[in-house]
């Protein structure tokens, strides 16, 4: 669309809206065919996200069991595992989908109530303005 972004983080409605946090339009009767499609883009965005966790939680299932390792040690542990099935995937070797099994989705921690307006930056609105024209522009796949 000519404007450079940075990245954004993808929330739901709980999240305040952030030039770094893009989150779905408000859902009521008052949104535009545009706004429901974008709102609908995000979540199936978010949906991507989420089976790409759950396949790296399935073939890594130490991830299942991190409690018992040092917090210290943690993060070392997850960038090791998302390389690791990176490689994997990009060079196809295969998916065994019996480890899906033993792996639930979760629903990750978020805020139990939305944020205050407050709390939204008036320039995030510009930001995903900008998504929305973005993901028209795109047509529908």
């Amino acid at each position: 669309m000519g404007k450079a972004q940075k990245y954004v983080l993808l929330g739901d409605a709980t999240y305040p809206l952030q030039d770094w946090i893009l989150k779905p339009y408000q859902e009521d009767a008052n949104l535009t065919q545009r706004q429901l499609r974008f709102n609908y883009r995000l979540k199936r965005a978010h949906s991507v996200i989420e089976n790409a966790f759950l396949r790296l939680k399935a073939r890594w299932q130490i991830l299942l069991k991190c409690d018992d390792c040092s917090l210290e040690l943690l993060p070392t542990l997850v960038l090791a595992c998302c390389i690791l099935h990176n490689i994997c995937e990009a060079h196809d070797n295969p998916f065994n989908e019996e480890w899906l099994e033993g792996t639930e989705p979760t629903e990750l921690p978020k805020p139990c109530q939305p944020a205050p307006a407050a709390m939204e930056d008036g320039r995030a609105e510009q930001v995903r303005e900008l998504m929305c024209q973005y993901f028209e522009s795109c047509g529908e796949s």
